[in-house]
């Protein structure tokens, strides 16, 4: 539900995970500051993410999302930052 969720939000491009309970999608075409996108779905949608960089410099452009949730909150989460993205412009420069 989570993978294909995040592949339908224009910008975001996500692999189905080999385990745990977490979705790591890129989100690099939206921003290349994955804490930065991470501040603005906590602060606009109210969902808390994990910036990639958390894991090492290798993660930037990239968002972690738990999916150790009921579908129906998942689902709601995932309208949630899609109406966020449309309305996000990174800052140029």
């Amino acid at each position: 539900v989570i993978v294909q969720g995040l592949n339908a939000i224009e910008g975001l491009s996500c692999a189905v995970p080999d385990g745990a309970f977490y979705a790591f999608p890129n989100a690099s075409r939206l921003d290349g500051n994955s804490k930065r996108l991470a501040d603005h779905l906590l602060n606009e949608a109210g969902v808390a993410c994990l910036a990639g960089t958390a894991f090492g410099d290798a993660g930037q452009g990239f968002l972690r999302f738990s999916y150790a949730n009921s579908v129906e909150n998942i689902t709601e989460g995932l309208r949630r930052v899609r109406e966020a993205l449309k309305r996000y412009r990174a800052p140029v420069g």
